[in-house]
């Protein structure tokens, strides 16, 4: 089923983390995906993971969606852009609906506002019937400007329990779309920092689920720019983003990325490059000739370490790269890998050996740094986040500037600068990582 020539937009969101929304996200793009629609995921916020599910399921980028990162202007430029040849459009919410970094600001809520796309939240009712009227009250009158167009509840225990939440948006005039029942095989499993991308992305009882439990058809007459009769078509294949029409300085990049250990990567970085291509530090030699600048993004190095102090020539080649002027960016789990070594529970490893630092990653020593930062450097402002539990050996090596969270406080993370290798914990965004030096 189609809507004939029209696009559809919505946000999936909840009113806390835990409540479901990943999953019937997720489920939701698959089973579109199954009718035969193009869809174009979206996620909120700095993440790096659900996106990964978002792909796998519907074999095209996700794309990260941010306001503190980016101004609302290239919020929406990018919403229109990736999603410009997309029948439906997915964007799926971060923490609670109202979370920002600041009360509300950078919140799903404001993103959905930025879009002007309707808001179906996701309701954990697990253990609740009529007292969900004033939590979704709430939720509905908190601000009018946020268009939440119904619900979809997730963990309800049976008819009964259905009839009463449906009792409650008759009272409260919100539509409800359908639901979720209690299932221990919808839970989904918990890994270092975030879900399980390594698991299956999607499973038939889910879509089984959804499409016998949730009016997916309702949901897509939802957004504003949607009208028209529904049609039986065919799916297409859909184009990739490479012919990115935003503003290059023309550079090529060579990338390490595999599965775990260089992994995150925001697909408007890559889509900037005049030309990109990739290694894997654990297998792969890199050839440094004609490279502009070489790329080592986050990921966790650490649970692969001994691949990594194995491919010696690797290393040695970065380093040579790194000591004879080689143009690097290198963020959070890539910063790691340039360092002297890593010592974990289990001993010491090398690294590349370009920053003169060692990283632990030993239990005792797991510490959790999480937020934005953003600094000033050379009069052009960086902006990106940070999310990792590894920590400097002994004290923290002193910054080449002062960085800042979100809210304009100091914190301690440090930015090194060594000849041209530019490295930190903070994941840049993509609009930052091509300043230069």
């Amino acid at each position: 089923m189609y809507l004939c020539g029209m696009k559809s937009s919505l946000m999936i969101a909840a009113p806390t983390s835990g409540s479901g929304k990943t999953t019937i996200a997720r489920g939701l793009m698959a089973l579109l995906m199954q009718k035969g629609f193009v869809v174009q995921p979206f996620k909120c916020g700095p993440d790096y993971i659900d996106t990964k599910f978002h792909e796998a399921v519907c074999g095209r980028p996700s794309i990260n969606l941010d306001t503190f990162m980016a101004t609302p202007e290239h919020v929406r430029e990018l919403f229109e852009y990736y999603g410009k040849d997309a029948d439906v459009r997915i964007v799926e919410g971060m923490m609670g609906l109202f979370d920002g970094y600041d009360r509300d600001k950078g919140s799903s809520a404001e993103i959905a506002q930025v879009l002007d796309i309707p808001v179906v939240l996701v309701v954990d009712a697990k253990s609740s019937a009529y007292s969900m009227a004033p939590l979704l009250s709430g939720f509905i009158n908190f601000k009018k400007e946020v268009r939440i167009a119904g619900v979809i509840f997730n963990k309800v225990g049976s008819e009964k329990h259905l009839k009463m939440l449906q009792e409650v948006c008759d009272d409260l005039g919100v539509a409800c779309f359908g639901y979720l029942p209690k299932s221990a095989g919808l839970e989904q499993s918990s890994r270092y920092l975030g879900l399980d991308f390594s698991e299956e992305a999607e499973t038939t009882d889910l879509l089984q689920l959804l499409e016998q439990s949730v009016d997916w058809e309702r949901l897509l007459l939802l957004s504003s720019d949607v009208s028209g009769l529904l049609v039986r078509r065919q799916r297409t294949v859909s184009p990739t983003v490479a012919d990115c029409e935003s503003d290059s300085n023309g550079l090529s990049a060579l990338i390490a990325h595999n599965d775990e250990s260089f992994t995150f990567l925001y697909q408007e970085a890559l889509d900037c490059f005049s030309s990109i291509r990739f290694f894997d530090p654990e297998k792969d030699v890199p050839n440094l000739d004609d490279v502009d600048l070489l790329y080592l993004p986050g990921g966790y190095p650490e649970k692969h370490l001994e691949a990594l102090v194995k491919n010696e020539a690797c290393r040695s080649a970065i380093r040579d790269f790194a000591d004879s002027g080689g143009r690097i960016q290198a963020e959070c789990g890539g910063m790691m890998y340039l360092c002297a070594k890593i010592v974990t529970d289990d001993g010491e490893y090398p690294m590349c050996g370009v920053l003169p630092y060692t990283i632990t990653a030993r239990k005792a020593d797991r510490k959790l740094s999480l937020g934005y930062r953003q600094f000033v450097l050379d009069g052009k402002e960086y902006r990106g986040h940070e999310f990792h539990y590894t920590q400097f050996l002994d004290d923290t090596p002193k910054s080449i500037v002062q960085v800042y969270n979100a809210k304009g406080e100091p914190v301690p993370t440090p930015v090194f600068r060594y000849k041209n290798v530019f490295a930190s914990y903070t994941h840049l965004y993509a609009g930052f990582v091509l300043n230069e030096k």
